[in-house]
């Protein structure tokens, strides 16, 4: 079965940097665009960041952009979300995704995601 693992989460103060992966295990990952989202505490689950399957195109939510950054490793199976520059709103529980179809080049849109991790926690500190 397609399995999902992100790790990296932590506390980190306001100003700081973090470095998220997560592997994909079960279907073949380069195929495959892939996303994170966040979703912080009493709040919906909303888009960060996408790529594309070979990395050649990404896209970011306002919030994030200019500040944290996509990228992917087909060869390990990983992809990343460096974060840099965090603020006390960038708190959450982070998950990555990857797309349902392999004709997804990227998407904002968490419908386009059929599997997902299990989400790892970032507190950032003011």
């Amino acid at each position: 079965q397609v399995q999902l693992v992100e790790s990296g989460g932590g506390l980190v103060q306001a100003g700081g940097s973090l470095r998220l992966s997560c592997v994909m295990s079960g279907r073949t990952f380069g195929n495959y665009a892939m996303g994170w989202f966040r979703q912080a505490r009493g709040k919906e689950r909303e888009f960060v960041a996408t790529i594309s399957w070979n990395g050649g195109n990404a896209d970011y939510a306002d919030s994030v952009k200019g500040r944290f950054t996509i990228s992917r490793d087909n060869a390990k199976n990983t992809v990343y979300l460096q974060m840099n520059i965090v603020q006390p709103e960038d708190t959450a529980v982070y998950y990555c995704a990857s797309a349902r179809s392999i004709l997804t080049a990227i998407s904002r849109h968490a419908s386009e995601f059929g599997f997902w991790g299990q989400g790892t926690q970032v507190t950032v500190s003011s």
